[in-house]
């Protein structure tokens, strides 16, 4: 464009200039100068003007700034004024003219620019755009208007919809083809940005799919053909060195090809075969030129490099690509068989790309962490995406695939030999290569084992490589050591005893040793793994030896490192039962010190806390281990103003875990150090993350002092009093609702082992839950009262209608009263409900709640099912102007509506799992004596047991299932509900409720989906 400005053109590139300018007044005076003039009519047009002037770039990311503000009035950040049409047809009329533009970063800038109006305006207000954007790319004579419109489609066709590529693909993929098949006139750029768009429309066709089944048939048939054979032209060459250009092309090949292979595998199997031997010869040639570029770093691997418009170019991002693909196609049940049969050249060559590369031996070599973190954090890498693939084969070919695998490892294994005999320098990367590919496949590999085949061929196999492995020294091979360790801990189920033992010992030797870090980390794996299992007696002779070692370790690391350490220390603790006194002398202080310097870092405080805890559970320890912190506890809990961030919170979490099953006297000395402080951190501090700890701490005190809590103290009353004050502050509306986090334990806490001294408050205890259920933020929060409204149902058996009836009493903002609002939230949020208790207690209580036959459940209607619109897909602009509509039910419609789907996981759960008998029992009567003393007469009726196995293996299943981090281990532990049969509990109340109203059930039913009505039909008909 020439150069030519004029008045405002040259005040804005003053302005412009200015906003470079180093003083800090002139930047701000001009920035809010042209912040000013963009209010004004024509800015657009004469700001689009500068921009699109390749001496004065610094305007278009301004002009993206402005389109944004300023375009389109429906936009979130939009700023008044709307630019007025005329202006805009001038702005989109500059840029397409400007899109030729011959520097390539000033070209990029003006197709984003292009793009982002693009979004707002096209097709509709700009039905030109594609014309001409297809016009530059046929013109061969202007090669920079290929490239600018090229790069524009490619920045458009990254944000279609299934309305616009339907209607573009007809009109571009012919132009697209000419230009990906014409490597004579265009360059690699060009052609791998062509590809890029083939990548996009077929991306959205693929989700389109699903739906128009038909329509994407018809629209993809005629290309398969021609971009089958024309991928195949593109892959046949081999791949070069140093040549990223030629890897984007291929990575753009790959990522298309992908696309074809998850969303049209039925179309394309006939043309497929045409691919693969081209695709092959990628592959292998891309092996050869990665040894070269990265395992050996002889030549470039272009790592870390990036393109003109942001992608990456390095090999590494290519192979990757290509794993991607494979393990597409290995997964794909219509065209994996046309790989089965080269399998074992597949997973051959796959482990060949596992070598470490010479950059990674550098960067392990120099820093341990990085080894630990991309070991166990799975970093996206070459050797990652292998491993994903070599998984795949095993899932996907199953005997065929083990086979593929083993006969791998036995090939690279004698070439590794091979290699070594004749002194090949990286011989060991091989080997190395081998055991990672196997170690991270052990999983699958041992459940392989289980089934009986092959039992003794793996255990031979991994035996055999690491024992020959070991021969090398640890300071010369020090990754291979290292895998070695990992891989003797991975397999350990399949290993002799006499190997165990061995590099058992091995493993402790090397800690105490002068080794390369990657060796000792190897052996702390090992350790971790082997010791559960190791036999105590070998161990007892090396415990002082070992804690030496890891405490040396545990003053030396950081970060990744420390936490390998702490759960090496772990696994070492618990083997030490029978030492006691070296245990908690030689460990304790320095744990300590750790999780004293890392307690605000939630992972390493947490893996120091389980070590303390691990400590404590060791006979003979707790007393010295409490007696040991409490002088450091309690200063910290009684100044928390003074203390640093995190260690109020982190020394409240300390104490929680001592409390927990401690005994007697332990809880009366932690008491009489830290409660009152406890008490004052709950109602004094501001900090959510103490008073959350504090609350759980607190909950620990009741559960474990009980009614001594209240003995304890100076005085009785004023104690009953500070616990009733805490409830109130945490079930205060106004309190953010994650200080209340933990409050639902805390009351439940107070019911179960107060009763007699709650009986008085539990009207204006239900009113304040209710308050704070209502302006609860947190769903978890209001699960979690909920679960206290469920168990204060079940401490009014059988007078489960005054409890009812005292709900009603009290009143509930929007709606008839509290019972109505707590049951429209229970039966919404019951199927969120998590933990084995919580489910249990909630489940029956909704029995409980039926069971009663009161008259308001008839009166109260909750939420139902969904009514599903027919309206197509669901964008963000039809759910504002139709938002979800539910179906509104009786509310025992919808109880034993949720009845039935409980009874219903559970059966599904049995028949994904054994069929063991369950040691559960039956509630006894004498488990409720507090619940009687509570609500004057509480009883839990007893039901027929029903001893059918397959009821049985249901309450099994349930136990097994629910056992997870919601669980609340205070609660199950203490409160005799838990030892409810849920299965047999919902059984015999349907059972039950079918004999005394057969006809009210069978009314309810009609209102029940299939399932539901399945579930019920199945305990009725036993």
């Amino acid at each position: 464009m020439a150069n030519v400005v004029d008045h405002d053109q040259q005040w804005l590139l003053n302005c412009l200039s200015a906003t470079l300018d180093p003083n800090h007044e002139v930047r701000t005076f001009a920035e809010a100068s042209l912040n000013q003039a963009s209010l004004q009519p024509g800015f657009g047009s004469a700001l689009t003007k500068v921009a699109a002037n390749k001496e004065f770039a610094v305007g278009l990311l301004l002009l993206k700034q402005f389109v944004k503000k300023h375009w389109y009035e429906g936009e979130d950040s939009f700023e008044p004024p709307v630019v007025p049409d005329d202006e805009k047809e001038i702005v989109r009329r500059i840029l397409l003219l400007a899109l030729d533009d011959g520097h390539r970063k000033i070209c990029t800038a003006i197709g984003m620019a292009v793009a982002s109006i693009a979004v707002y305006d096209w097709p509709e207000s700009w039905p030109d755009l594609l014309p001409v954007l297809l016009n530059l790319i046929n013109n061969q004579t202007n090669l920079n208007g290929v490239h600018g419109a090229m790069r524009c489609l490619a920045l458009l066709c990254a944000d279609l919809d299934d309305k616009m590529v339907p209607t573009l693909i007809p009109a571009m993929f012919p132009s697209l083809m000419t230009v990906v098949s014409s490597p004579q006139i265009y360059d690699m750029y060009i052609r791998s940005k062509a590809l890029s768009i083939v990548y996009s429309c077929t991306s959205v066709l693929g989700t389109m799919a699903g739906v128009y089944k038909t329509e994407t048939s018809s629209l993809i048939l005629p290309m398969i053909k021609p971009w089958m054979q024309q991928f195949s032209s593109i892959l046949e060459i081999p791949v070069q060195p140093e040549n990223p250009d030629d890897w984007s092309v291929r990575m753009e090949v790959v990522k298309c090809l992908n696309q074809f292979v998850q969303y049209f595998s039925s179309l394309i199997k006939s043309e497929f075969e045409v691919v693969l031997g081209p695709l092959w010869n990628t592959f292998i040639s891309t092996l050869r030129v990665y040894e070269q570029a990265s395992i050996e770093g002889a030549e470039d691997s272009y790592d870390g490099r990036y393109d003109s418009d942001g992608s990456e170019k390095s090999l590494d991002s290519f192979v990757i690509q290509l794993f991607e693909l494979l393990l597409t196609i290995v997964g794909n049940s219509r065209l994996s068989q046309l790989v089965l049969e080269n399998a074992k050249e597949l997973v051959f060559h796959t482990i060949a790309f596992l070598q470490m590369t010479e950059q990674q031996v550098h960067t392990w070599t120099t820093d341990a962490n990085q080894f630990i973190a991309d070991e166990e954090d799975a970093t996206y890498s070459c050797r990652i995406s292998g491993v994903l693939l070599l998984d795949e084969i095993i899932s996907s070919f199953g005997a065929e695939g083990y086979l593929a695998i083993e006969d791998a490892a036995k090939r690279w294994f004698t070439e590794s030999q091979t290699r070594k005999m004749s002194g090949t320098a990286s011989w060991w990367r091989l080997r190395e290569a081998t055991l990672f590919a196997l170690s991270s496949l052990s999983e699958q590999l041992l459940e392989t084992e289980e089934t009986g085949f092959e039992s003794a061929s793996l255990k031979h196999l991994i035996e055999q490589l690491v024992s020959d492995d070991s021969q090398a020294g640890p300071l010369e091979y020090p990754f291979l050591y290292a895998r070695i360790f990992t891989a003797v801990a991975k397999f350990s189920p399949v290993l002799s005893s006499g190997t165990l033992e061995h590099f058992l010992y091995m493993a402790m030797k090397a800690l105490s040793m002068d080794l390369p870090p990657p060796v000792k980390v190897g052996a702390c794996r090992a350790l971790s793994q082997l010791l559960p299992e190791a036999n105590k007696e070998t161990i007892q002779p090396q415990l002082l030896d070992l804690f030496s070692s890891l405490t040396d370790l545990l003053i030396q690391a950081s970060d990744e490192t420390l936490h390998m350490v702490l759960e090496t220390l772990l696994a070492v603790v618990k083997t030490a039962h029978e030492s006691p006194e070296l245990v908690e002398s030689i460990i304790s202080p320095v744990i300590l010190n750790v999780w004293a310097l890392h307690v605000s870092d939630p992972f390493i405080s947490i893996d120091a806390l389980e070590v303390i805890e691990a400590v404590k559970g060791v006979p003979g320890c707790i007393h010295p281990l409490v007696s040991r912190i409490l002088p450091y506890i309690g200063p910290i809990l009684n100044k928390p103003q003074e203390q640093a961030d995190g260690l109020v919170a982190g020394s409240l979490d300390l104490l929680t875990m001592l409390l927990k099953n401690a005994p007697n006297d332990v809880v009366k000395a932690i008491y009489d150090v830290c409660f009152s402080a406890i008490i004052r951190i709950i109602l004094q501090s501001d900090d959510h993350s103490e008073i959350q700890n504090a609350t759980e701490c607190l909950s620990a005190f009741i559960s474990g002092g009980r009614e001594q809590v209240l003995v304890w103290g100076l005085d009785f009353g004023s104690t009953m009093r500070s616990l009733l004050d805490i409830a109130s502050r945490l079930l205060d509306p106004n309190l953010e609702s994650s200080g209340s986090l933990f409050v639902g334990s805390y009351i439940l806490q107070l019911i179960l082992h107060l009763p007699s001294h709650m009986a008085a408050h539990i009207r204006d205890l239900v009113a304040a839950i209710v308050r704070r259920m209502q302006s609860a933020q947190i769903s978890s929060l209001r699960s979690s009262l909920l679960v206290v409204f469920a168990r204060l149902v079940h401490m009014s058996v059988p007078n489960v209608g005054q409890f009812i009836d005292l709900l009603i009493s009290i009143p509930a903002e929007g709606h008839d009263n509290s019972f109505a609002y707590v049951m429209s939230e229970w039966t919404k949020q019951q199927g969120e409900i998590q933990g084995a208790y919580q489910i249990k207690i909630t489940t029956t209580a909704l029995a409980l709640l039926i069971a009663s036959r009161h008259n308001e459940l008839a009166r109260v209607h909750v939420q139902g099912h969904l009514i599903k619109s027919d309206v197509g897909i669901t964008t963000r602009s039809k759910a504002k102007s139709a938002p979800d509509q539910w179906v509104m039910l009786p509310l025992p419609t919808k109880i034993v509506g949720l009845l039935a789907d409980a009874l219903s996981e559970i059966q599904e759960q049995t028949l994904a799992g054994d069929e063991e008998d369950s040691d559960w029992e039956e509630v006894q009567a004498d488990t409720n004596e507090k619940d009687r003393e509570f609500l004057q007469s509480v009883s839990i009726s007893a039901s027929g047991r029903h001893n059918d196995e397959h009821l049985e293996a249901m309450a099994k299943v349930f136990n097994e299932d629910q056992e997870d981090q919601y669980e609340d281990d205070l609660l199950s532990i203490t409160d005799p509900l838990n030892q409810i049969n849920l299965a047999n509990y919902l059984v015999d109340f349907f059972v039950n409720f079918s004999q005394s109203d057969r006809q009210l059930l069978d009314h309810i039913c009609k209102s029940l989906n299939q399932s539901q009505r399945n579930a019920i039909q199945m305990v009725l008909q036993r």
